[in-house]
């Protein structure tokens, strides 16, 4: 039982080493983890959004299309930066961003 209440002990302590109020598992900390080599980087303008849901439900939609490696949304701009393997279908973006619930206006 002591190795049980250790490993609970140290659960909190690895959470709060990301400042996020869940432990980080749903915030992306894509730009982190970007990809080196011949990754794709392509700036989206989304309409619609103005909060971290919002956020969270396009980069949600986006990093299912095959080949995104990283999301990253950001509401007060409406810039949504993707990195994929290669470049995407923008009609298959249009669609994520739709089913999202908000509309993609462009590239920035």
């Amino acid at each position: 039982m002591t190795a049980q209440r250790a490993a609970e002990s140290e659960l909190p302590q690895a959470q709060s080493t990301t400042g996020s109020c869940c432990g980080g598992s749903c915030h992306s900390e894509d730009a982190a983890a970007t990809p080196a080599g011949d990754a794709v980087t392509t700036v989206y303008r989304v309409s619609g959004m103005t909060c971290g849901h919002c956020e969270g439900a396009v980069r949600s939609e986006l990093s299912d299309l095959p080949g995104v490696q990283s999301v990253e949304a950001t509401a007060a701009t409406g810039e949504v930066t993707v990195v994929s393997k290669a470049p995407l279908d923008e009609e298959a973006v249009r669609a994520a961003v739709d089913e999202a619930g908000y509309e993609l206006t462009g590239r920035a």
